[in-house]
């Protein structure tokens, strides 16, 4: 399946819960809230005891969609995902076909040791090396995603304790990772020693659940706890409910510097979630604010207004940051609502044809002209990655009427390849590149009067390093954390 791809795509959201009598139910909501993170496909894995066999079941349901869409019939989460643990998934694809039914998580499979599932957010950068060991150990894959490798890692070790077979499999693997994991009496949350993708803890009364993002908990009710820590694996179980406490492993080797995925924080995450132990609002105010330091526009006269709007709606917050500090250095500025974005439109709209990209953007954005109509307009964005959306977005406005037109990107320019977890096209296709990294291209490409990126630099100025934060931003820089030589292009993980 192609993608068109204009901004950057997160790999997925994971959600679990344990010891939860409506855990599918608080599952689903877990999802719903995280529906941004992927809107590919959905699914959700319960556990249940009965007693008579004194056996467990799992349940699963799981299909292509959003998640109100896989999950529409009410029955689905009362009848058949009956269970008081579960675990769910919001697909991205970035390995593996999207197209491919199996791909859909939760992962499952009964083993010597029982049922386990699995839910996967990130990349694994050896996957191939992995996959090729164990088919030629005779190993058979029903899917193309590299998640399925550690229900076999798993299922082969030789540890006795299924806790035990977890982290030797997890210790076999390398990249971005932060699963949940559940078997018949435990709920399993680890994360990969860098810790590239987010992964907290939370309470609901009695009950545990991990997420993506803590957005998740507030639209059940859910107190954050934590995050689970680079390198940790947490383990929920009957003695987590009676003592408070989860049981708390390490991954083997060396215990890495984390490289916190900077994107979380200027695009993927929602502003009402607290990321790596942060509130995302606050730190994309700040990235508004460092734009304006490093990229003001002024007023034409001391009458005026520039007109600051954002592209919705990633951009707002930071949109709001911009003009506090453009007012402050003495750049009279206004905030208005020049974008109107329609969130009515699915996966599944009709697509024009390629030469009609126009009507495509028309479909989603539409300006109100007499925000814009004879004004010094500036737009805020938080990337601009292939640019095919930004231009026609800035040919909107200026049909509109908008005199002159500012454009402003709260992260550098992106240049590379991300091997952990985001989608980008070839770096072929990557504006920054098409333009040699030229802003004057870059602006006449555009069609804007002037454009500006926020400094790596004055980027991680802007984010949290107090608690001894770091981030990736290869992205940016080319300078991945790790060996990323067996790894040649965006596609090494299609099958």
């Amino acid at each position: 399946m192609t993608k068109f791809i204009d901004k950057p795509q997160d790999h997925c959201a994971v959600f679990g819960i344990y010891g939860h009598p409506d855990a599918a139910k608080m599952t689903y909501y877990g999802l719903l809230a995280q529906q941004h993170r992927g809107q590919e496909a959905s699914g959700i894995v319960t556990s249940s005891f009965n007693a008579k066999l004194n056996k467990h079941h799992f349940h699963i349901h799981k299909d292509f969609g959003l998640v109100n869409d896989v999950f529409k019939d009410e029955t689905i989460l009362s009848e058949l995902l009956v269970g008081d643990s579960a675990i769910g998934h919001n697909r991205y694809s970035t390995a593996g076909a999207s197209d491919n039914k199996l791909n859909i998580q939760p992962l499952l499979v009964n083993y010597r040791n029982g049922n386990i599932a699995i839910s996967h957010n990130g990349n694994l950068t050896n996957f191939r090396k992995l996959r090729n060991k164990l088919q030629e150990e005779g190993t058979i894959f029903q899917t193309t995603s590299d998640t399925e490798i550690i229900l076999h890692l798993i299922a082969k070790s030789k540890q006795d304790d299924q806790v035990r077979q977890v982290i030797d499999a997890l210790n076999q693997v390398e990249g971005a990772f932060s699963f949940a994991i559940l078997t018949n009496e435990k709920l399993i949350a680890a994360r990969d020693p860098y810790g590239w993708r987010p992964l907290a803890v939370g309470k609901a009364g009695s009950s545990y659940v991990i997420a993506s993002e803590t957005c998740a908990f507030d639209i059940i009710d859910a107190e954050y706890v934590c995050d689970v820590e680079p390198g940790e694996v947490l383990v929920f179980d009957k003695d987590t409910l009676k003592t408070g406490e989860a049981k708390s492993f390490r991954l083997s080797g060396k215990r890495e510097k984390p490289n916190h995925c900077i994107f979380e924080y200027i695009y993927f995450s929602r502003p009402d979630s607290r990321v790596f132990g942060e509130s995302v609002d606050r730190v994309r105010r700040k990235l508004g604010k460092s734009l304006a330091e490093e990229h003001p526009v002024k007023p034409d006269n001391q009458d005026e207004s520039v007109i600051v709007i954002n592209v919705p709606d990633s951009s707002n917050t930071a949109t709001l940051g911009y003009v506090s500090r453009n007012n402050k250095n003495g750049n009279k500025s206004k905030y208005e609502i020049g974008l109107i974005r329609s969130h009515y439109v699915g996966r599944t709209f009709i697509q024009p044809q390629q030469d009609l990209r126009e009507i495509k953007v028309k479909t989603k954005f539409n300006t109100v002209r007499n925000v814009l109509k004879g004004k010094k307009v500036v737009i805020i964005d938080d990337s601009i990655v292939r640019g095919t959306t930004s231009v026609q977005l800035v040919k909107l406005i200026r049909d509109a009427g908008a005199k002159e037109i500012h454009f402003r990107v709260t992260s550098p320019m992106i240049k590379y390849p991300c091997h952990f977890g985001m989608d980008f096209p070839n770096p072929e296709e990557l504006i920054a590149n098409r333009c040699s990294g030229d802003l004057e291209m870059i602006k006449n490409e555009l069609g804007v009067d002037s454009v500006g990126y926020l400094s790596l630099e004055k980027l991680l100025d802007s984010v949290p390093v107090d608690k001894g934060q770091s981030y990736c931003t290869a992205c940016f820089s080319g300078q991945f954390p790790i060996n990323i030589a067996d790894l040649s292009s965006k596609d090494e993980h299609e099958f």
